[in-house]
């Protein structure tokens, strides 16, 4: 956007700035009751200082284009149009009473922010670029035979031979299923979502433990659980029994043997999310699946946190008339998952290129974990605790003061370095953070946690 201010323009940037914010309103992009981004993104956005964006600001306030609204912001207050008469579209009003509510504020920042090259992102759940295997795919690409069938839509179920790709591939695992008993996603988040508009009863909850992820996709419209799973009535479970999103716990054979039995006691499904397992630095409890003498378990993993989340590729293991149901619901929403992605993971799986690139991954993660622990332990130890990673991408740090609070989350967000807070994963917390260890370079780990003890300590040792 950038170059729609110019310094080398006979107009000046306050000029050329109220312009382009009556372009945008002019063209329906910004209409009536839309607010605009604070000053400081619009400064940053188009490479202006924010004494521009106030002048520009001001002269359209002055203009009755824009008005001021106290403690919210900046909004537009007509449309700047020849036809005044006309009734404009409330369209934030239609946002506000939609069936989906706006994410929290944190966490629309979060997915901002990290699409920004300059910042540090210590707590991004994604591979790093380096630690994709990009060499093999691009071979599978090259080497790929399609033919127009392929291309074409593929069965409600997903792709066949992927299915039977990942039925050799959960064996591994203890899991026995067949072809029909899989259904391939765009992700393991479809999966939840299948799963909440196909499967939860009227009044029902999608019911899962905090600390989780689930609260920032209110979507989902989930609950924290808050009574032992034998006093609930219905409702469905879901848990990441191995290495947890955001904790990286696990859960030990004894807890998933209880967790099984109370919830079968009230018939309560449970969903098993189980995307980080093969990134465990050593073995793991069976899975909750693999001890599923009912039927009760919805199984879901996904090639996001092993190969690239690009692919949009997830499963979900279930009773037949379970996937068949959801199949339905998938087919009512986006028709089938990629075709190209689909072809490219059956190959992936059937090869020993996949198991290569596990064991070589998970070797670059524990030098990795390794790695941001020391840098913890220099900066942090004295005011924070954590436990070792046990594999996947996270290590939870629990400060002994309530001190992760929005106003940190955007002190570090000045100085570029993003944080994923305790308080989006539950709100009362104010004590913990998410570090990924999977995303960052050793650069990057080193001089974003230090800056993130400067700004909770005052101080920070220098790196030994």
């Amino acid at each position: 956007m950038s170059e729609k201010i110019s310094k080398h323009s006979s107009k000046t940037l306050v000029e050329q700035l109220m312009a382009w914010i009556l372009r945008k309103i002019d063209q329906n992009e910004w209409p009536a009751g839309t607010k605009l981004p604070s000053q400081r993104a619009l400064a940053e956005l188009l490479h202006v200082n924010r004494s521009t964006v106030v002048e520009a600001l001001d002269e359209l306030k002055a203009e009755d284009v824009l008005e001021s609204r106290q403690g919210s912001g900046v909004f537009v207050k007509q449309p700047f149009s020849t036809i005044y008469h006309n009734r404009p579209v409330d369209w934030r009003g239609r946002m506000t009473n939609s069936h989906v509510e706006a994410n929290v504020h944190t966490i629309q920042l979060i997915n901002e922010y990290e699409t920004k090259k300059h910042v540090i992102r210590l707590g991004t759940g994604e591979l790093s670029p380096e630690l994709i295997p990009t060499a093999q795919l691009q071979r599978l690409m090259h080497t790929s035979y399609l033919t127009n069938i392929d291309l074409g839509y593929s069965e409600p179920k997903g792709n066949e031979a992927l299915r039977e790709a990942i039925v050799q591939r959960l064996k591994k695992r203890g899991i026995e299923t067949s072809k029909d008993g899989i259904l391939i996603v765009s992700g393991a988040l479809q999966a939840l979502q299948l799963i909440s508009l196909g499967l939860l009863e009227q009044g029902s909850h999608l019911y899962f433990d905090a600390p989780s992820y689930i609260p920032s996709i209110p979507s989902l419209q989930a609950t924290p659980l808050e009574t032992p799973i034998n006093r609930l009535k219905k409702g469905i479970l879901y848990t990441v029994p191995t290495l947890n999103n955001p904790t990286g716990q696990t859960m030990n054979e004894h807890e998933r043997i209880q967790l099984l039995q109370d919830a079968s006691k009230r018939g309560i499904p449970i969903i098993e999310d189980d995307v980080y397992h093969d990134l465990s630095f050593e073995s793991s409890p069976k899975a909750l699946k693999s001890m599923d003498t009912t039927g009760q378990v919805i199984y879901i993993s996904s090639v996001s946190k092993t190969v690239s989340p690009g692919l949009r590729i997830g499963w979900v293991v279930a009773p037949t008339p379970v996937i068949e149901r959801l199949a339905d619901v998938k087919m009512q929403l986006d028709y089938g998952s990629n075709a190209l992605s689909q072809h490219i993971v059956t190959r992936l799986l059937s090869s020993d290129d996949y198991d290569d690139h596990i064991q070589q991954l998970r070797r670059e993660l524990k030098k990795r974990a390794d790695y941001t622990e020391h840098v913890l332990m220099t900066y942090l130890s004295h005011i924070a605790h954590w436990q070792s990673p046990k594999g996947g991408f996270y290590i939870w740090v629990t400060f002994k003061e309530p001190i992760v609070t929005k106003s940190l989350f955007l002190r570090l967000l000045k100085r570029n370095v993003l944080i994923n807070p305790g308080y989006v994963y539950n709100p009362r917390d104010l004590y913990s953070l998410r570090i990924s260890f999977a995303y960052c370079t050793n650069e990057q780990l080193r001089a974003g946690l230090q800056i993130l003890a400067e700004e909770v300590s005052g101080d920070s040792p220098p790196l030994r």
